[in-house]
């Protein structure tokens, strides 16, 4: 089984920052970013600045690869996915395996309709604290990043593979035996923290202690466990216990992507989170009057920010 060498992140937010200084400072591995306009001016002018630390990763548009590449990790905001995905031909080849690390349940799904499902992995991050500021990136916690096959009772050749180049980038992961019901549940926990940190303005820190923050992230929380169990998806309320050791751990000032977007006055990705609960309980016939409050306050906010 031949090893990974050559790694292109495409997405310089704070998981893509992540990823790509940890392949970058790795021997053994050609890491590229790849980007386009206003982006690839930026990223190629400023670089990336992790924890304190300046990267000089090498840029690229999609039409200057040479050669397809071993593993592309896609770490886009859901509403830049439709524009960047056009044009990757060069970065993917026969063996090239596909990873996106975005939020939501749709990505992986849309990636492999233009690529092929068959090089797509699917993957969620938990615990990692990264916040973002220009070309800045800060994290006090790495976390842990699963991926795997839609079932993994047997790990496959590809899946392996990424292993392997995971341990010598040390990079904390675990391959879950059902990824669907992984990939649920961590759209159920975004649901609920992200958007109640959202409206507000709320850090991990106020998570931590306040019964009123916990509340209504578990009321949000609660509308996707009832979407999931109608989706056939084994979620239940207990999920949402399991959820709090792991916000425990998180900084206390740390911040929720959706957060950092609202205050940035960046588009926030609510169409991903409570906007697909809402269309799903449409189309199940399941209320859903928490997620469709928050989504018209994040809408507003967004407007105001």
């Amino acid at each position: 089984m031949q090893e990974i060498q050559k790694v292109a992140i495409l997405g310089a937010g704070a998981m893509g920052a992540y990823f790509a200084t940890r392949f970058f400072e790795t021997g053994g591995f050609s890491t590229v970013l790849v980007a386009r306009g206003e982006h690839f001016d930026r990223l190629k002018n400023q670089g990336l600045v992790v924890n304190g630390k300046t990267y000089a990763i090498p840029v690229v548009k999609p039409e200057a690869v040479k050669g397809p590449v071993d593993l592309l990790i896609v770490a886009l905001k859901h509403h830049h996915l439709a524009a960047a995905l056009p044009g990757l031909e060069k970065l993917i080849g026969d063996t090239t395996t596909i990873i996106s690390v975005m939020n939501g349940l749709e990505s992986e799904a849309i990636i492999g309709s233009m690529y092929g499902v068959d090089k797509v992995l699917y993957a969620i991050s938990l615990g990692i604290d990264a916040v973002r500021e220009d070309n800045r990136v800060t994290y006090t916690r790495a976390g842990k990043h699963h991926f795997g096959e839609a079932k993994n009772a047997q790990i496959s050749d590809r899946v392996r593979r990424v292993q392997q180049a995971f341990d010598r980038a040390g990079i904390a992961y675990e391959n879950p035996e059902d990824m669907i019901r992984s990939m649920w549940w961590k759209f159920m926990v975004n649901v609920g923290v992200n958007q109640a940190s959202a409206v507000m303005r709320a850090p991990y820190g106020v998570f931590h202690s306040s019964a009123d923050a916990q509340g209504l992230m578990e009321t949000l929380m609660g509308e996707v466990v009832t979407l999931a169990q109608a989706s056939g998806v084994n979620l239940t309320h207990k999920d949402i216990e399991e959820w709090y050791p792991i916000l425990r751990s998180l900084s206390a000032q740390g911040k929720t992507s959706m957060l950092q977007d609202i205050e940035a006055g960046r588009k926030t990705e609510v169409e991903v989170f409570g906007g697909k609960v809402v269309e799903m309980g449409k189309e199940y016939g399941i209320p859903t009057p928490a997620n469709e409050t928050i989504v018209q306050i994040i809408h507003v906010l967004e407007q105001i920010s």
